[in-house]
């Protein structure tokens, strides 16, 4: 006895109101610092003013204090775009002044693939360039990495 199995053509119909966002062109890149990963997607975006959203959220909610703000936008201060976009950027791991980190380095990733110009002006910065300082592991024996108990004489 042979069953007879119908062959189910599965097809997904895309909206049309999302048919228009998936032709919009888009820049992806990694930013790391310590143990922060930021995952920066830049859409052109000709009405955006270079609008950051972090985690669904605004720039500002995210980052609270001004020096963490300033340190995400400090390549768009730093090279001037002409074009104008709008940042999404989901980022995890790490303190809020690493993952501050993280996002520069990732938003100064996209900016250096659009022109060579920018790319040098990043470079002198030091935006591009991953920090790879992390926190060193506590040896056996000592209070921390470093850090041994007081030594006495008697």
């Amino acid at each position: 006895m042979i069953k007879e199995t119908k062959k189910v053509k599965e097809t997904t119909k895309i909206p049309k109101s999302t048919l228009g966002q998936i032709k919009k062109k888009f820049f992806q890149e990694i930013g790391r610092r310590k143990t922060s990963v930021a995952i920066v997607r830049a859409t052109e975006n000709a009405k955006a003013k270079n609008e950051f959203v972090v985690n669904d959220l605004k720039l500002e909610d995210y980052f609270k204090t001004g020096k963490l703000q300033n340190t995400v936008r400090d390549p768009l201060l730093k090279v001037k775009p002409k074009e104008k976009f709008s940042f999404s950027v989901k980022v995890k791991g790490g303190g809020t002044s690493s993952q501050a980190e993280a996002v520069r380095h990732g938003l100064s990733r996209i900016l250096s693939t659009l022109n060579e110009e920018y790319k040098k002006k990043l470079k002198k910065a030091g935006f591009l360039k991953r920090d790879s300082r992390a926190k060193e592991r506590r040896k056996f024996g000592l209070k921390k990495a470093r850090k041994a108990a007081q030594w006495s004489k008697r």
